[in-house]
């Protein structure tokens, strides 16, 4: 049986606030772990090797569908990885570029 109320209005405040509480919580840590990450050369060593992989610098396009739908999908989760660093520590994205123009 479902406890809830439509009528009381400070409970739902509450859940309200916790839940935005959390999201922040959560910014914070991600935001926190990607400043980490990108802080050493070994750690953007690793996030290039994740962007090289998931097909940031190259076409995702193929003859077969399916192939190109997943070539797609692996490079959406490298743009989101880059968004990620650019807005938290772009400065550290080009440096990242920089150690690993050779490779």
């Amino acid at each position: 049986m479902n406890n809830h109320d439509p009528f009381d209005l400070s409970t739902q405040e509450d859940k309200r606030q916790t839940s935005d509480e959390k999201a922040r919580n959560a910014q914070r840590v991600e935001r926190d772990d990607i400043i980490w990450l990108m802080s050493g050369k070994r750690g953007r060593r690793v996030a290039h090797q994740l962007l090289t992989r998931a097909g940031l610098w190259r076409l995702s396009f193929s003859t077969n569908a399916l192939q190109m739908a997943f070539n797609e999908g692996m490079r959406n989760e490298g743009l989101a990885l880059t968004a990620k660093i650019m807005a938290h520590c772009p400065a550290r994205y080009a440096e990242m570029l920089t150690e690993n123009q050779n490779d």
